[in-house]
């Protein structure tokens, strides 16, 4: 049955890039890339933004038609597909790549960033270098990072004001088994499921809540459903942009530069366009009458940590790796 709904899910995709293709002619070289957020979403934008970048400098030759709203499959499928080279360009957050590639597991640890700013100083430095390097050895090339937001918890019971109130509650959490770790630690029960799955299964009691940032909240109308949005801030995961190494192959080194640059350069308009979304997607909800519980003592949820961290961080490289985090200002 999974073979058969990868094998679907290819197809969809193949169909969905030959139609683009037969459509877009006025690029030489037209790059395929997939998002599982809606138009207009900032990490859609940006990559909008590099294609423009990519045209002006190539001189019209390289484009991007980018596929939004999961028009490709989701995450884990999307993965899969530009490992193989059907898709060119892949928005994914790190933590669907927390199994395949060990270092994207450092920035997806819980209470690992101090704050927004924290994570881009790390991410923009010699350590967001070394995980990107690491996607080359899974077929493919990590461009840049986007911004991700800060994760908290929001549900259909209760308010959530103390980590006992978490216990029993059933959260979807991304296929990551950190994630799930993560969520079973805190007392609660952690449900790996799709993105697009997430409100209906909230709205009929098959899951009582998920974990996600302001606009993703908002811009998904799990608000709708999710009466209780606690900022308990667990996670603050970048997003990443990665390219097929099948596709990058084909690029002359020249070309290379220009995509890893323009890259690059859609970071600042992303993270300016998040800035402003937030607040655009806070305002909404708040509008909405849903109860933003802030009060809360994060102590004890940074405590039950403690054995996640114990199993995923377990060599000395890794161990490394959040020191230098910890120690960056």
């Amino acid at each position: 049955m999974k073979s058969w709904r990868r094998l679907s899910t290819a197809l969809l995709a193949s169909a969905a890039i030959v139609a683009s293709a037969m459509a877009a002619n006025a690029a030489e070289l037209m790059l395929r890339a997939s998002d599982t957020h809606p138009d207009g979403y900032p990490t859609v934008a940006a990559v909008e933004y590099m294609g423009e970048l990519l045209e002006e400098r190539s001189g019209g030759r390289i484009g991007i038609d980018i596929f939004h709203s999961a028009q490709l499959g989701e995450e884990k499928d999307t993965i899969e597909q530009t490992r193989l080279g059907v898709i060119d360009l892949n928005r994914v957050s790190l933590g669907p790549f927390n199994n395949l590639i060990e270092e994207t597991k450092i920035p997806s640890l819980p209470y690992i960033f101090r704050s927004t700013e924290h994570m881009h100083r790390v991410m923009d430095g010699p350590i967001g270098q070394e995980i990107l390097a690491a996607f080359e050895a899974y077929d493919l090339v990590g461009l840049a990072f986007y911004d991700g937001g800060s994760r908290s918890f929001y549900n259909r019971v209760r308010p959530i004001e103390s980590i006992e109130d978490l216990a029993g509650l059933k959260f979807r959490v991304m296929q990551s088994d950190l994630f799930v770790d993560m969520v079973n630690s805190l007392g609660a029960n952690a449900t790996p499921m799709p993105y697009g799955e997430v409100y209906s299964s909230i709205q009929t009691g098959v899951i009582d809540g998920a974990e996600n940032n302001w606009p993703s909240f908002e811009s998904s109308g799990h608000y709708e459903v999710a009466g209780f949005y606690t900022l308990d801030q667990h996670l603050i995961v970048p997003e990443v942009l990665v390219m097929s190494l099948k596709a990058w192959n084909k690029l002359s080194p020249e070309d290379q530069v220009l995509v890893r640059q323009a890259a690059r350069d859609s970071v600042p308009f992303m993270r300016k366009l998040w800035a402003e979304r937030e607040a655009v997607s806070e305002a909404k909800v708040r509008a909405a009458g849903v109860e933003i519980i802030t009060d809360i003592d994060k102590t004890p949820f940074i405590e039950a940590m403690v054995p996640v961290y114990a199993k995923y961080v377990d060599t000395d490289r890794l161990k490394d790796m959040v020191k230098r985090i910890q120690a960056t200002e």
